[in-house]
């Protein structure tokens, strides 16, 4: 099954603490950085660097409303940014680094400004975040994609420490970047790659059984291959287009964490579950 993934705009200065904080939330399914609400067809970083672009530092956030609502996501967005100033987060100065809410949905709207409403209730001061709808977005340089994972001492105005990530404390740095984060162990490298013996595949974040052994099969594309779940309830199809494609990823139902992707490709264009190691734990059937 599909989920009906949701998408919203956030600016808060930096694009890269923004991103690396936002991700990690349970049901943020995608995060992405990019040039919002300017008045340049070409951004660049160099462009609104300069702040002539009008455009602000932002991170497109894909979740599942299911998992996580809209208003628990800007309640951490909240806490990480200063919300009385206007055009500068932490050192930061220009317009580039206004702090804005921008909605895709136009059902997006009242749950924005009903949450600023009652964010200004109990202000000293007036709240300098902008609101409105998505006017453009136009994604980043490569190189600013996931900056913080790839540069893990960088530069960053956010405090990473603010979020609560008790339940994934047994998770060792591969587990929860894969599970957590979306990223994707190497080719022949999991444990469970070319691993064949009887038992179940359980969630390493909470122990759900997802696939069997029985359907487990020699694909060799250096992953671990599975003709189908044990049950379709137990996992989540979601459209995925990073990367510059459009893929299916499959998510663990109950703990939403990422597991893989499918494609169709298997014997005789069956299905095939590609899923990282990482993401499981084995079961033996004895």
């Amino acid at each position: 099954m599909f989920t009906n993934q949701q998408i919203i705009y956030l600016a808060g200065g930096c694009f890269w603490g923004v991103e690396a904080f936002i991700s990690r939330l349970k049901g943020v399914n995608q995060t992405e950085v990019g040039y919002a609400n300017g008045n340049d067809l070409t951004p660049t970083y160099e462009k609104v660097c300069s702040g002539k672009t009008g455009h602000a530092e932002t991170v497109k956030v894909t979740y599942n409303p299911e998992i996580i609502s809209l208003e628990e996501i800007l309640e951490n967005f909240y806490k990480i940014i200063d919300p009385y100033s206007k055009n500068r987060q932490g050192p930061d100065v220009g317009t580039q680094y206004r702090s804005g809410i921008y909605w895709q949905e136009n059902s997006q709207k009242e749950t924005v400004l009903n949450f600023l409403k009652e964010k200004q209730k109990d202000a000293a001061k007036e709240i300098a975040i902008e609101a409105s709808p998505i006017k453009c977005f136009y994604t980043a340089e490569n190189y600013h994609q996931k900056y913080l994972e790839k540069n893990p001492n960088g530069y960053c105005h956010v405090d990473l420490n603010l979020i609560d990530d008790e339940e994934f404390d047994h998770l060792t740095k591969e587990e929860y970047e894969i599970t957590q984060l979306g990223m994707t162990e190497p080719p022949f490298s999991g444990k469970y790659d070319d691993f064949f013996e009887d038992g179940v595949y359980v969630d390493v974040v909470n122990g759900e059984v997802l696939f069997s052994s029985e359907d487990k099969f020699d694909s060799g594309c250096g992953w671990p291959a599975f003709s189908k779940p044990v049950s379709d309830d137990v996992i989540i199809k979601n459209r995925d287009f990073s990367h510059g494609a459009t893929r299916i990823e499959v998510r663990s139902a109950k703990s939403n964490s990422h597991l893989g992707h499918l494609f169709y490709d298997g014997p005789g264009g069956s299905p095939r579950f590609c899923i990282n190691s990482a993401a499981l734990k084995f079961i033996p059937k004895k």
